[in-house]
């Protein structure tokens, strides 16, 4: 039975994003939030951690339609070269039914 997944990811930028121009930047991020729509995935929150963590600038909790979805979505930020100019560390899992 196919279930929902949620991603929690914490994530910074490497040093060749820096790099990057403000469109370059912009068309990159844009890029990736179509991937996750491509995929029928949303995004359930994202979150700024400067302030408040040294090791994460940010992090989130997306959420996919099963782990297809993830796998593919995965994929698409592969080819994207995503993992060039971002560091993660993500954490998948399925909701827990409430009594």
């Amino acid at each position: 039975m196919a279930q929902p997944i949620y991603k929690v990811f914490f994530a910074k930028f490497k040093e060749p994003y820096y790099k990057l121009t403000t469109e370059e930047r912009n068309k990159l991020e844009e890029q990736g939030t179509a991937a996750l729509k491509q995929v029928g995935a949303e995004s359930i929150v994202a979150c700024t951690s400067l302030w408040a963590n040294e090791q994460w600038l940010g992090w989130g909790v997306e959420k996919f339609p099963n782990i297809e979805a993830v796998q593919k979505y995965s994929e698409m930020l592969y080819d994207l070269n995503w993992f060039e100019y971002f560091e993660s560390k993500t954490y998948l899992g399925a909701e827990i039914p409430q009594a």
